[in-house]
């Protein structure tokens, strides 16, 4: 799971990861925000009115949702293909969420080098100054209970280094992965 406040970049790293690595899955949220400009085209979520959502909510299609910044989030029960490992971009309390259902998920934190260049990518996305400034002081609030749960954390200061320390953490913890499943007289 990648997780992290608004502007650290973990929609951008996980389209370069799931581009990159192979047999990696990423799960697309539904969200009932409006849609930033060019989020349709990229295919970033799945925009669905709030009633829609609900209805998909009392029906038990998501993994994990929540409600932040007064709209609804959440991840389908993840149906990837065979042999892909899922990579889920949410937000922390998702992740907390995944989390109960599987504590074998591994968590990493994604940070913006400072506050200031978290404000400044959200106002380059096209928010708003009130909405950056919720966003931002959210944004203390997720990082502080992200570093409860993440196993680790990355700046993302420069993407190629941000991208390849997340290949680095997706490649240990796949080797690690099999490692346990090997049986020890084996």
């Amino acid at each position: 799971m990648l997780i992290g406040p608004g502007g650290a970049g973990k929609g951008t790293l996980a389209a370069e990861l799931v581009a990159t690595v192979p047999n990696l899955w990423l799960s697309r949220s539904w969200t009932t925000r409006e849609a930033r400009p060019g989020e349709r085209e990229r295919n970033a979520y799945v925009f669905v009115d709030r009633p829609t959502f609900e209805e998909a909510i009392a029906a038990g299609r998501f993994f994990e949702w929540a409600e932040f910044l007064g709209n609804l989030m959440g991840t389908p029960v993840p149906d990837p293909p065979p042999g892909a490992d899922v990579l889920l971009e949410i937000e922390v309390q998702g992740a907390e969420q995944v989390l109960a259902k599987r504590p074998d998920a591994t968590v990493i934190l994604l940070l913006p080098p400072s506050l200031d260049v978290q404000a400044a990518r959200l106002a380059a996305r096209g928010d708003d100054e009130a909405h950056i400034r919720r966003r931002v002081d959210k944004g203390v609030e997720e990082v502080e209970r992200g570093r409860s749960i993440a196993a680790f954390t990355v700046v993302n200061d420069d993407l190629t280094q941000a991208l390849g320390e997340l290949t680095a953490i997706i490649s240990r913890t796949r080797a690690a992965a099999t490692r346990a499943a090997i049986p020890e007289d084996a």
